[in-house]
């Protein structure tokens, strides 16, 4: 029996490289690519190679020598964006750049693709709806760049699984947890609170869940899910204000108002100005509100029920991260 290889874009991610800790205690190999003006150390069964998915030929090396392996590649490598307009960018690394990987695996006869997308991908229907997997994408369903970037990237995803390449798709919900120094927006809005310069929160909420849970899924996904199907791994819908109460009680902290959305959404103007002027990112953009209004009803019942996906409570997730975040601690 041949030994296992994983192959893991976006290594140096949140999820990824979740993925890859958990990976490691495994009797596998895992090659990890990361960007060429990134850097990593390779361990025993870890190794980085650089390269860019939306250029080819940089991911010649990291797909060389891969015959004596079984492998899996773990597609997690993309742009998120809260942004409204689809950028060159945003659509080279998101929709590109997972054309380019299905090519490679296509090529080099890989045993299975796991592609990470995510629930921006699925249409929402109304707000009472509930939100479950489906088999086919549509840009014209969904709102704001970045799903529609990944609503294309899935049906690249699923047209190749017809064309019978072995894939599934995993629709991972609102990632939160330890093992972010501030890339991921949650951890961000956390970070913010923490430093006593978050002015505000907002109402409305959306579904959070567990970084480390996602990448159990996504692990999961790769070992027992079925060709052609695709698995939402969400948690449950918590508010805003939740939120801050979780961390209030986390911290002693203090307790913050939150902005009724119609309200927020005038200063949406306001906030993009600034943020410029501090030189951050916009915490609330117009794509961020209309999420935190948008329906959040996501069923994970098919991988609880196909892949034992059990996600933990938020709850222990936020205290998890500001412990991370305050002395860089974690449990797997």
């Amino acid at each position: 029996m041949k030994p296992i290889l994983y192959i893991i874009t976006g290594a140096n991610g949140h999820l990824a490289s979740t993925i890859i800790r958990y990976l490691s205690q495994e009797n596998c190999v895992i090659r990890g690519l990361i960007l060429p003006g990134e850097e990593n150390q390779d361990s025993d069964n870890v190794h980085y190679f650089k390269g860019d998915v939306t250029k080819p030929s940089s991911l010649l090396e990291i797909f060389s020598g891969i015959r004596e392996y079984e492998v899996i590649v773990i597609h997690a490598a993309g742009m998120i964006s809260i942004e409204d307009k689809i950028t060159p960018a945003l659509y080279n690394t998101n929709v590109n750049g997972t054309k380019n990987i299905i090519r490679f695996c296509q090529a080099y006869k890989v045993k299975r693709l796991v592609y990470i997308s995510s629930v921006h991908a699925i249409e929402e229907g109304d707000h009472i709806s509930v939100i479950r997997e489906v088999n086919t994408f549509s840009t014209e369903k969904v709102t704001g760049a970045y799903a529609k970037t990944k609503a294309k990237a899935s049906q690249a995803v699923m047209d190749a699984v017809r064309d019978g390449l072995d894939a599934v798709v995993v629709h991972p919900s609102g990632i939160l947890g330890p093992l972010d120094n501030g890339k991921n927006h949650i951890t961000q809005f956390i970070q913010l609170y923490l430093s006593g310069k978050l002015p505000a929160g907002v109402t409305g909420g959306y579904d959070f869940v567990d970084v480390r849970d996602v990448a159990q899924g996504c692990i999961a996904a790769a070992k027992d899910g079925e060709k052609g199907e695709a698995y939402i791994l969400s948690n449950r819908y918590v508010t805003i204000k939740g939120l801050l109460e979780y961390m209030r009680l986390a911290t002693n902290g203090k307790k913050k108002i939150c902005l009724p959305l119609k309200l927020a959404k005038w200063f949406v103007p306001v906030f993009a100005w600034s943020a410029k002027q501090k030189n951050q990112r916009a915490l609330y953009t117009k794509y961020a509100l209309y999420t935190m209004d948008s329906n959040s009803h996501f069923s994970h019942d098919k991988a609880t029920r196909k892949l034992g996906y059990s996600p933990r409570d938020i709850k222990d997730s936020i205290k998890d991260t500001i412990l991370y975040l305050k002395t860089g601690s974690y449990v797997l």
